[in-house]
């Protein structure tokens, strides 16, 4: 669904686990720290208001979204972490950067879940425009963070 149909700040919470006890990996993109921050407090806003201990949300940063990837494997990998959230903002620009980067990082942490058989959700904001970025850091379209929190909580309940 496209999330000028949806705002990604609203979600089903009625299958949600207790997570008081869980522990969470968020890894962070620095590129865009001004939307990547914004992506990240929402995440941990959600996993607080759905019961996570504070002591039990990791965050840690990479330099651009295309280390997430990486990032996220290094936190999936501990046994005491549960789950995984990445955040990064990748915006189209003049070149086809931004399709090579999505396609990797979205390859990349199916392959991390896979491999560690942890949830670890896609909490990539991939637009053309910075407008449109904003729009999904908390603007008109929720907060991309606050989705990417909510789908790990969910998974949690399998």
């Amino acid at each position: 669904m496209a999330t000028s149909l949806k705002n990604l700040s609203e979600y089903n919470q009625d299958k949600f686990p207790d997570i008081s006890e869980k522990k969470f990996g968020i890894v962070v993109s620095e590129w865009h720290d001004d939307i990547t921050g914004t992506l990240c407090q929402g995440a941990v806003d959600t996993l607080l208001q759905h019961g996570a201990a504070k002591e039990n949300i990791f965050v840690n940063t990479v330099p651009g979204s295309f280390e997430l990837t990486l990032g996220a494997q290094f936190l999936a990998q501990q046994e005491e972490i549960d789950a995984v959230i990445t955040i990064g903002v990748v915006i189209r620009g003049d070149t086809k950067h931004d399709d090579y980067i999505n396609n990797a990082v979205a390859q990349g942490i199916t392959h991390v879940s896979m491999k560690y058989n942890k949830p670890v959700s896609f909490g990539l904001v991939t637009t053309n425009t910075l407008e449109q970025a904003l729009d999904r850091a908390g603007g008109k379209h929720g907060n991309k963070g606050v989705e990417a929190a909510a789908a790990v909580i969910r998974m949690l309940s399998f």
